[in-house]
């Protein structure tokens, strides 16, 4: 089976976790997914319908009926066949998974909101290089900007892919799941969740057995009859009073 589906990013909100910490968490909606090709070792997952179906969405109205307004495709196993849906059952609680969508574009955007620049000085002098990027290189050696300097330029908009995150619900009845944390994109976007095992919890060592020998230095410890407390001697006290009486 897969282990990959496509949904819709809804609103985030907060949940309460059994020791009662708030959470927060992005709420995903993924209608049953539908396998409208295969290619190879890789099935075409689509999801949605289109209003206005364009010549080449033709195939897919005439092998499954429908022409999804998302597609992409995934890596099978073999076992999936064209018109098979993809529901979130394949998912469970505490699975982990990594979650691929296009950032929010801000548009073309300077060095101090795009990488996070301080800006020059605002006082001594300075009258127009509050938000400038400063130097971007040498003189003479190298003579050049190197490839790959921050500066300003466009700013999201990419296609980006979020690793670690852990489901914390599956409803199969609403097509819903809660995905802990923030995903990428924005309201409505669509979203490629892939499964990639279970999140690792962390687990107490055990408790290490005593070894032998201290085994049986506890054993003969408690074996051991405790002992009574001695009377005091009276011998002292009876020589004191002989030797006043004597005086």
């Amino acid at each position: 089976m897969l282990n990959t589906i496509l949904g819709i990013k809804g609103n985030m909100e907060a949940r309460y976790n059994l020791r009662g910490h708030r959470v927060p968490v992005t709420v995903i909606k993924a209608e049953p997914n539908v396998v409208v090709d295969i290619k190879g070792d890789h099935a075409v997952l689509g999801l949605g319908a289109r209003k206005k179906v364009k010549k080449p969405q033709n195939d897919f109205v005439n092998k499954v009926g429908v022409a999804p307004r998302f597609v992409r495709e995934v890596k099978t196993d073999g076992q999936v066949k064209i018109g098979d849906k993809i529901t979130v059952a394949i998912f469970a609680n505490q699975d982990a998974v990594k979650i691929t969508g296009i950032t929010k574009g801000h548009g073309f955007t300077g060095g101090v909101k795009r990488w996070g620049f301080h800006g020059g000085p605002k006082t001594h002098g300075q009258s127009d290089r509050h938000r400038a990027p400063g130097s971007i290189g040498q003189g003479t050696t190298p003579g050049r900007v190197y490839k790959g300097k921050h500066m300003a330029g466009h700013q999201g908009n990419e296609k980006i892919t979020v690793t670690g995150l852990e489901v914390i619900e599956v409803n199969p009845a609403e097509n819903m799941l809660v995905i802990k944390g923030a995903v990428p994109g924005f309201r409505n976007g669509y979203l490629m969740i892939e499964k990639t095992g279970k999140v690792k919890k962390y687990v107490a060592p055990p408790e290490e057995k005593p070894k032998e020998d201290e085994e049986e230095k506890l054993e003969t410890k408690g074996s051991e009859e405790p002992k009574e407390p001695e009377e005091p001697k009276e011998e002292k006290k009876e020589e004191k009073q002989t030797k006043e009486v004597s005086k």
